[in-house]
């Protein structure tokens, strides 16, 4: 059986590391899916869920607050500040995360006070999705 190595990797550790069948997840132009000796390929990606298809056919969702994505014919390299499985995403924290982010942003009084409001709803929104989407896979 054909696999490729995935590597998620957070600032603060590890996610995920083994071998899978494919990954799909949401690039910056839209989303993208990866099968073994994929193209080379290095771009960033946008917050939302990463999608694993392990080599056993079970599945494993991350949820990334954005990145860089790196694709080798035989690896794929996923870094993202902020990485969480999908099991400990917390959608009470995130909705109120997001409460919080919309309340900046309706306070915003410059320019990147209205860009770090709008990053962080962003972030927030695409987390609950992802979330959802995860609990519609169990």
């Amino acid at each position: 059986m054909n696999t490729i190595h995935v590597d998620v990797v957070s600032a603060e550790e590890s996610i995920f590391s083994g071998e899978a069948r494919f990954v799909a997840l949401p690039g910056e132009a839209g989303e993208l899916g990866i099968y073994p000796r994929h193209t080379p390929l290095i771009t960033r990606i946008r917050p939302g869920a990463v999608r694993i298809e392990k080599a056993d056919g079970t599945e494993e969702f991350v949820f990334v607050a954005g990145g860089l994505l790196e694709v080798q014919p035989n690896c794929v390299t996923v870094l993202s500040d902020t990485a969480i499985r999908g099991k400990d995403l917390d959608e009470a924290k995130a909705t109120a995360a997001k409460a919080l982010a919309e309340e900046a942003l309706k306070n915003a009084k410059n320019d990147i006070d209205i860009a770090m409001a709008q990053s962080e709803l962003a972030v927030m929104a695409a987390q609950i999705a992802a979330l959802r989407k995860y609990r519609q896979k169990k």
